[in-house]
């Protein structure tokens, strides 16, 4: 009863029209002013009460969900959506730590920051000192950096060679953080500062940055103008194993690098030939030639193969029978004929009838062998790292059997290749920061000392102590001292330093027309404290002068600007 009055009422009686007496007589002949151009005299049929019930249903739905969606708005997610709208206002802002500076054993500032504004964000470049040669030893960095949207992925700057990238956590410090509130506009409201950056912890290196500058240019200037390809040259202190100074030339810049905006020049840097990247004290490999008679001489005295007083005759060569054809005989040659030499004769004039003796045996003379030869040259510290702090080290190469298989098809090895490994040929490969540690070894006698680049106050007990008698390296030392008064580094023989050195001359390339050129000792002679090696790469084969060169210059510098060192 109750649905049919309720259809009746609100849905009415389906195609049912009322129509009163009136509309029956009304038309368009007696309506007065009646306007067929404007729809008048049409029938119009009013909007049923089912239609106005369906559309306040689609109303009713439409409030309902509006009603939901408020309610999760305001009060679900009411706390997420009120924080994120402060996020809007409020902006995080990093502060970026001061990074550590890098000073010279006398403070002298090497690497610093200077304050850039970027973006209304104080930002810090570092800056470097005008000093040639320290481009191995700082290193570089990367500053930190930014995505396409403006936001840093990268908040650090990293170290990515030397000094920057081995200390780098050290130097690093701790960023701060810093609240900024804007408004609408985007206009500044407020700062405060919720973190304070922590600045990174200085460094101060043995180096004195005097003499490595002093250094690279007299190695910059031979090698331009004998045509030399590159070079590398170490000072070190033979009683705690600080370097002075080390060298390796070419060198890139290192401003250009850490800002990485110069494309162009860091492009010729990469392509560069004579290899500017390239860290030549430590992963420079080169055959060192003579410069390996020395160890030679410890190792026979010490295996008392021979008495430092017998004396072997070089008529400029030894001949030997050939293992594969007997009428035949196998010439190893010297540099010269030299005559009678004794061990220390021997050390002045580089002879290499001499070492052919002691290290494969010849006539009457006993030899070494091969086996004592690599004993003893890994005695001195040679085909091992030398643990120097920021700098990725190759460990060389000391020729033997099964390093000859390995690397010639499998072939034997022979007395000849036992003789051209005594005088520092053959596959023989050192570094110059492991020449300069040996021969501090000899200096020193018997401290095989870990170098370092930071300053330090007194004498190390960073070393491996040489089970050799002090007697034997002191014949070694007569030697080095003959070869700079009267023998083949004379050009070392200077009136205010007493100064000890060995030569070494090595052949490259195919038609041996390039050589390198060693010099290394140690000055003062009678009682040492800095051990030196210098080498020049690939030089003229008929050029005079080279590393001795480079380090009798070095030395007449300092007897004029840092005495302090040869005293």
């Amino acid at each position: 009863m109750f649905l049919r009055n309720f259809k009746r009422r609100f849905l009415g009686r389906r195609n049912q029209v009322d129509i009163t007496p009136d509309d029956i007589f009304l038309d368009s002949s007696n309506l007065p002013d009646f306007d067929t151009f404007q729809f008048e005299g049409q029938i119009e049929k009013t909007i049923s009460r089912r239609t106005i019930f369906l559309l306040g249903c689609f109303f009713m739905c439409i409030l309902i969900l509006f009603s939901f969606r408020v309610k999760n708005l305001q009060i679900t997610q009411g706390a997420f959506f009120s924080s994120k709208g402060d996020n809007n206002r409020l902006k995080h802002s990093i502060i970026f730590s001061e990074r550590g500076i890098i000073y010279d054993r006398n403070g002298e500032e090497l690497v610093w920051n200077s304050p850039q504004k970027k973006e209304d964000q104080e930002f810090f470049k570092r800056e470097y000192s005008d000093y040639k040669g320290l481009a191995h030893i700082l290193g570089y960095v990367g500053y930190p950096l930014k995505d396409s949207s403006g936001n840093y992925y990268q908040t650090d700057y990293i170290g990515k060679s030397g000094v920057e990238s081995f200390f780098n956590e050290k130097m690093s410090g701790e960023n701060g953080l810093k609240i900024i509130e804007e408004d609408a506009s985007f206009n500044i409201i407020s700062e405060s500062s919720i973190k304070f950056p922590e600045c990174g912890e200085s460094v101060i290196l043995s180096v004195d940055a005097k003499i490595q500058n002093a250094l690279y240019g007299y190695m910059e200037s031979l090698a331009k103008n004998v045509d030399f390809k590159g070079g590398a040259a170490v000072l070190m202190n033979v009683q705690n194993g600080e370097i002075l100074a080390m060298v390796s030339y070419p060198e890139f810049d290192l401003k250009i690098m850490s800002d990485g905006e110069d494309k162009e020049t860091i492009a010729k840097f990469n392509l560069d030939q004579q290899k500017p990247y390239l860290s030549r004290a430590t992963m420079g490999l080169y055959t060192p030639g003579s410069i390996v008679k020395p160890f030679l001489s410890v190792a026979a005295l010490n295996e008392e193969i021979i008495s430092p007083y017998k004396s072997i005759y070089s008529s400029g060569s030894i001949s030997i029978q050939n293992p594969y054809f007997e009428d035949k005989q196998t010439v190893f040659k010297d540099w010269k004929a030299h005559g009678w030499t004794d061990m220390r004769q021997a050390l002045s004039v580089s002879s290499d009838v001499y070492f052919y003796a002691i290290g494969g045996g010849y006539k009457d003379q006993v030899g070494l062998g091969i086996e004592k030869i690599n004993e003893y040259i890994k005695l001195f510290g040679f085909s091992e790292e030398t643990g120097v702090e920021g700098f990725i080290e190759e460990r060389g190469v000391i020729p033997n059997p099964k390093w000859k298989a390995e690397n010639f098809d499998g072939e034997e090895w022979s007395i000849g290749n036992t003789y051209h490994t005594a005088i520092g040929q053959y596959g023989f490969q050192v570094t110059p920061l492991q020449a300069v540690r040996a021969i501090s070894t000899i200096a020193n006698e018997g401290k095989l000392l870990k170098p370092t680049i930071l300053k330090k106050e007194g004498e190390s007990t960073d070393y491996r102590k040489l089970n050799i008698p002090e007697e034997y390296f002191k014949v070694v030392k007569d030697g080095m001292r003959l070869a700079v008064t009267d023998g083949t580094a004379k050009g070392l023989y200077l009136s205010f330093i007493d100064v000890s050195a060995k030569t070494g001359t090595a052949e490259r390339g195919v038609l041996k027309d390039r050589v390198n050129s060693w010099i290394l000792g140690y000055y003062p002679s009678d009682e040492p404290k800095y051990a030196f090696v210098v080498i020049m790469e690939e030089g003229p084969v008929h050029n005079t002068i080279g590393g001795l060169y480079v380090m009798r210059q070095l030395l007449e510098w300092m007897n004029i600007h840092t005495p302090e060192y040869l005293k």
